[in-house]
């Protein structure tokens, strides 16, 4: 198993355009990369039967492929790869949400019409839009928020990965789940 570093430089390697640094330092980290895929899926109310945990993966694979910027350390590739496919999911709800409002309508028998679609995407959006008003008054706030929540990193982590003291970390979230609660409420 590679260290912190070198998984970092192989990272950085690929993003870089390095195809060959990938075989090297996929196999360690597909599994949590499912995991935290799976967790997505799960918290984001997806239907199963429209996005499995490792299409997910596979779709912020590609999309973090093609990242610009370096990679700090394991925590701030995992965040990306948290914030990629809450992104992913947000696009798949308002593809949804645009279907079920008359986009892309298509004659079909009514025996083949769907049920329509829960309400879980119009709730994801919702969160997304209420994150996005966050992030204007609080940016912040709405980064420690999404860090916590979509990726997953402990306060700790969060704290390192924007150089910040835990106990700032603690106010952000405090502050930022009071504010969302209100937006959303």
């Amino acid at each position: 198993m590679a260290t912190s570093q070198s998984l970092t430089q192989m990272l950085n390697a690929w993003r870089n355009g390095d195809v060959q640094a990938s075989q090297h330092f996929a196999p360690q980290i597909y599994a949590e990369l499912r995991a935290l895929a799976a967790r997505q899926v799960r918290k984001a109310g997806a239907r199963s039967e429209t996005l499995q945990p490792t299409a997910l993966v596979n779709e912020a694979w590609l999309r973090l492929g093609e990242g610009h910027g370096p990679i700090t350390d394991r925590a701030h590739f995992f965040a990306l790869a948290a914030l990629t496919m809450r992104g992913i999911l947000v696009d798949r709800a308002r593809a949804s949400i645009r279907v079920k409002h008359g986009g892309d309508q298509q004659r079909a028998a009514l025996d083949e019409v769907e049920q329509a679609l829960p309400a879980d995407d119009e709730e994801l959006l919702l969160l997304d839009n209420a994150l996005h008003q966050l992030a204007v008054v609080d940016q912040r706030s709405a980064q420690v928020i999404e860090l916590h929540y979509f990726g997953g990193l402990e306060r700790e982590a969060i704290a390192d990965l924007l150089s910040l003291s835990v106990r700032s970390v603690d106010r952000s979230l405090k502050l930022g789940r009071a504010w969302l609660a209100r937006a959303l409420a």
